[in-house]
């Protein structure tokens, strides 16, 4: 599978999920256009990593955060005549927040919202206004999340966002396959990454994160970078709307097998 020739933008593409999609697009020849919030050491080092490659790697800074008239054209102004170059998208830009429901407010909401779906949507539309009449076949994939098609506890606009990319990237494909455009989502369960390294360094939590999936397996964030590939190959041309899990099997499992010391004391409630 290669995109030889090819440019990606990749939003929140200097760590975590998008730099290890940005490594990977860039091993197959694909230019690389990665987004962040800053210029900072993670940054510089996807960058690096993306031109060892041979390829051209570039980084363009803005906060998508934010409301989309007021981010999306800030970024293409960036992007400048660079956006004419670009055939493959990648919105991977998003946060992560946990917070009870009654104690949720309109600012957290907003943010995450703006940034997990509003971001990518006018995106992909400022894309689309410019691939459409140039006849270009443009790719776009969106980063779900497990949580897009299971809940997680104190997480209702993480997962209410999650849920609304899946249910876009449907829509989308409905409105854009017509033009030989083509929208994907890759969700990935529970990675390694610098959002949800924190919470996992207590091994009680990763322990339990591993019984829940079928594989045992908590990974890097590079597990997720081929599938990315492919569902931006050509060898993924008549995939159309489609969520692909990259989550060891987590949501195909009702309930996990328990091991026999905690089944003992469960019972014994």
């Amino acid at each position: 599978m290669r995109l030889d020739g090819r440019t990606v933008l990749i939003t929140g593409g200097t760590q975590g999920v998008g730099a290890a999609i940005a490594r990977r697009l860039a091993e197959a020849g694909c230019d690389v256009l990665v987004h962040g919030l800053r210029d900072d050491e993670a940054a510089a080092q996807t960058l690096a990593e993306c031109r060892r490659a041979g390829v051209a790697a570039d980084l363009i800074l803005g906060d998508l955060a934010r409301p989309p008239d007021q981010a999306i054209g800030e970024l293409m102004q960036r992007l400048g005549d660079r956006a004419a170059t670009i055939s493959l998208l990648v919105n991977n830009a998003g946060t992560y927040c946990d917070r009870p429901f009654l104690d949720m407010d309109v600012e957290t909401f907003s943010r995450t919202w703006y940034l997990n779906v509003a971001a990518g949507y006018f995106l992909t539309q400022a894309f689309a206004r410019r691939w459409i009449p140039a006849a270009v076949r443009g790719r776009v994939l969106f980063t779900g999340s497990i949580n897009g098609v299971l809940a997680e506890p104190d997480h209702t606009a993480y997962d209410t966002s999650k849920g609304a990319v899946l249910a876009m990237v449907r829509s989308l494909c409905v409105a854009l396959a017509p033009y030989g455009i083509r929208i994907n989502a890759m969700s990935p369960g529970l990675v390694v990454t610098p959002l949800t390294e924190p919470a996992l360094r207590d091994p009680a939590a990763m322990a339990w994160m591993q019984l829940h999936t079928p594989n045992r397996q908590v990974p890097g964030p590079e597990v997720c970078a081929g599938a990315a590939l492919f569902l931006l190959s050509d060898e993924a041309e008549h995939i159309h709307g489609q969520n692909l899990l990259v989550d060891g099997g987590m949501s195909v499992w009702q309930q996990p097998d328990l091991p026999d010391a905690l089944r003992s004391k469960l019972t014994g409630l």
